[in-house]
């Protein structure tokens, strides 16, 4: 489809700015396009304010397609740790990099979803 090669073209700025204003298709934004948010976030911030800024952005997109009960914030806060750490490389499985530091009971947890938990397996780089 024309439209959804135009969107994967998008640059940067313009990804960015349509994630920030909630007019991205939800289908443009998988898996990639939040380790590309994130990237870009860590690029131009401190860690402190990448996190900040990153999950305040997902969490707005997700309230806005109805699925604030999707954004896990343990989850993201610490990829963007561990992109922080050691790039977008080490988040070619995500799911098996979070198993490194947390139990599934722990990520499973109301508590994980709504703030950020310490890992209970290894800690964080």
């Amino acid at each position: 489809m024309v439209v959804s090669f135009i969107l994967a073209a998008m640059d940067d700025q313009a990804f960015v700015s349509s994630l920030e204003n909630c007019t991205l298709p939800a289908e443009q934004f998988n898996h990639a396009g939040h380790v590309r948010l994130a990237c870009l976030y860590l690029a131009q911030h401190p860690l402190d304010e990448a996190i900040a800024r990153t999950c305040a952005t997902i969490r707005a997109y997700a309230t806005h397609l109805g699925a604030a009960d999707k954004f896990h914030a343990t989850v993201t806060i610490a990829l963007l740790r561990l992109l922080h750490a050691q790039g977008p490389a080490a988040l070619a499985d995500a799911r098996a990099v979070l198993a490194l530091h947390y139990s599934p009971a722990l990520l499973a947890s109301p508590p994980a979803r709504a703030g950020f938990v310490a890992p209970d397996l290894a800690p964080l780089p």
